[in-house]
């Protein structure tokens, strides 16, 4: 089980360096993209508004953070909240816009409105919004779909890692069949060792000896010798 929570670093590398510089861009490129003419209003320089930290900043900063996540992360728990972060926050580019209106003031968008002519407008909203939120989404489900599955080389690993601990393991001592048949005792016989000695009286045993004595009595050809 250990074996299966563990991945390659290789597995969200990719991923993990395009969402880290997908958040960047995201929460960057309102404080300069007035320089190119790529702006919403305020389409000015470096500055803040609570609409930009809601709707880009703190959305940015998340995706960055599970993208490194994803790259750095060889547990594969860990991998999988970074790459729901990341998508997390994609969402909420792509829809933040959207339901800001829910809060702000006068029926408009938080983040502004975009500036420059129509095709600039379009960019704008599919280059801060709407487009870099479906592209952070498609890239966390990707790495989603990536350390969810158990691929064939960590089934090898993770075999091999099982032969070396079954190695390392000792054996249980062997005892051989010989050794088993001079412990037990034979079918049918008792064991002296562990029997008990009988231990007779002195009645008992005066009796036995008077036994004796009249049986040698009783014995022809045995000729008593007295001194």
């Amino acid at each position: 089980m250990t074996g299966m929570m563990r991945v390659p670093r290789s597995r969200g590398a990719l991923s993990g360096v395009l969402l880290v510089l997908l958040g960047a861009w995201g929460g960057l490129i309102p404080f300069v993209g007035p320089h190119f003419h790529y702006a919403y209003t305020p389409d000015t320089t470096w500055i803040y508004t609570s609409g930009r930290l809601l709707l880009e900043i703190l959305p940015g900063a998340a995706t960055a953070l599970g993208g490194l996540i994803v790259l750095a992360s060889k547990f594969r728990p860990a991998a999988l909240f970074g790459a729901w972060l990341a998508a997390l926050s994609g969402a909420w580019f792509a829809v933040g816009g959207i339901l800001s209106v829910l809060w702000a003031k006068g029926g408009v968008t938080a983040a502004g409105s975009p500036v420059g002519g129509t095709v600039a407008r379009v960019a704008e909203q599919i280059g801060f919004f709407a487009g870099l939120g479906v592209v952070i989404v498609f890239l966390a489900a990707l790495a989603l779909g990536r350390f969810t599955v158990i691929g064939i080389r960590e089934t090898k690993i993770i075999a091999r890692e099982q032969e070396i601990a079954a190695e390392e393991t000792p054996a249980p001592a062997a005892v051989s069949p010989a050794a088993d048949a001079r412990t037990l005792p034979a079918p049918g016989t008792v064991d002296a060792a562990s029997t008990p000695a009988e231990v007779s009286t002195p009645a008992e045993a005066e009796a036995e000896n008077e036994e004796a004595g009249e049986d040698e009595a009783e014995t022809p050809g045995k000729v008593k010798v007295t001194s």
